[in-house]
């Protein structure tokens, strides 16, 4: 602890994201990077971009890629803002949305792990719901009447680490039971075989759906994130950013994150191809007698009856091969392993034959 820290800082338990070690040789199946590189349209974009513009400050509202996408989803530019990395804009979700009279903010016990961190930073009380024991989200837990009306419900659809998704009936009726409460979906993993709840955006103004380009766009390394909603949600948003940062996307990231939301051939032959991939490693996984938690995103979520959590993912960094273990109580038994390349899969599958017919 610092004596010069503010008086917040040292209260703080820090998000922890996913190792990323320089070795020679080692697959990363452990921060959900999609396994093919990006659009070659958005490397152009950005090599194009990469000019003496770049002394000149970007658009700091991002423009053309808000067009984009705004058409694309066929609602009005008002409806869209756009973030450095879905993380950002739901830093300003927290902020800009969440603190309101005391309300709390509910959530899953099993849920990505940074929105523990954004409520003790900003302040926001939550209140937090069990996943049933099958680690699905029980809808009736989330349309029942609360002691206090909350300012808001998030979750990730799917849901991370779980990769299990509820359908747009299920998110629906959350948001029909409180229409004073705002509704964040967060669909980081959408594209790999869930539903969208953008759909959901002209019946329900209390709807807000958080994305990304880092995972089925592969541009991870580029940190763009957007999200949809009503233009009430929208303003709000806008009104954090403008006071915290004008420009959070540079040239180079408006242009390659346009270039690769406007590539839509590419877009959708490498998300099938993970979505192939994601098939076969579960039914590789269930064969070494693997549970495995259905999946529609790029990463399956599995635990052996036999096998320790930490012990497999040992043994896997020892044979070159990282994937993420989590320490929590209920899931700490479990794997999340990022959907590689079929080749990415069969060294895996074929490492994990291995461990387990070496031990005893």
């Amino acid at each position: 602890m610092s004596r010069f820290w503010s008086d917040q800082v040292a209260g703080l338990t820090p998000y922890v994201p996913g190792e990323q070690p320089k070795v020679n040789n080692l697959l990363k199946l452990n921060t959900n990077e999609h396994p093919y590189g990006p659009s070659p349209r958005a490397i152009n974009a950005i090599r194009e971009q990469a000019g003496d513009a770049l002394r000149l400050y970007p658009d700091p509202n991002s423009t053309a890629l808000r067009e984009a996408i705004a058409q694309a989803h066929g609602i009005g530019l008002d409806q869209v803002f756009v973030g450095n990395g879905s993380d950002e804009v739901l830093a300003h979700v927290f902020h800009g949305l969440f603190l309101r009279q005391g309300r709390p903010l509910v959530m899953p016990d099993i849920t990505y792990s940074f929105y523990p961190t954004y409520c003790k930073l900003y302040g926001v009380p939550r209140q937090v719901i069990p996943l049933a024991e099958d680690f699905s989200l029980r809808v009736e837990d989330y349309t029942a009447t609360f002691e206090t009306a909350p300012a808001g419900i998030i979750f990730a659809n799917p849901n991370a680490p779980t990769g299990i998704a509820l359908s747009l009936t299920e998110i629906a009726s959350i948001a029909s039971a409180h229409r004073d409460s705002v509704i964040v979906v967060d669909e980081a993993y959408v594209d790999f075989g869930a539903e969208s709840a953008v759909a959901l955006l002209p019946e329900f103004d209390n709807i807000l759906v958080v994305q990304t380009f880092s995972k089925s766009r592969s541009l991870a390394g580029l940190r763009v994130g957007f999200a949809l909603g009503s233009s009430e949600l929208i303003q709000g948003l806008v009104r954090v950013k403008d006071s915290f940062n004008s420009y959070p996307l540079d040239r180079l990231a408006q242009a390659g994150a346009l270039a690769s939301f406007l590539d839509t051939e590419y877009f959708e032959e490498t998300r099938r191809a993970v979505m192939l991939a994601r098939d076969t490693l579960q039914g590789q996984l269930l064969s070494l007698g693997f549970d495995v938690l259905p999946s529609k995103a790029n990463f399956v979520f599995a635990r052996h009856p036999q096998y320790e959590g930490a012990a497999l993912m040992q043994a896997l960094r020892e044979r070159q091969i990282l994937v993420r273990h989590f320490t929590a109580p209920r899931i700490q038994q479990f794997l999340r392993i990022t959907v590689g390349t079929q080749d990415d899969c069969h060294r895996l599958y074929t490492e994990l034959s291995r461990i387990v017919a070496d031990t005893p």
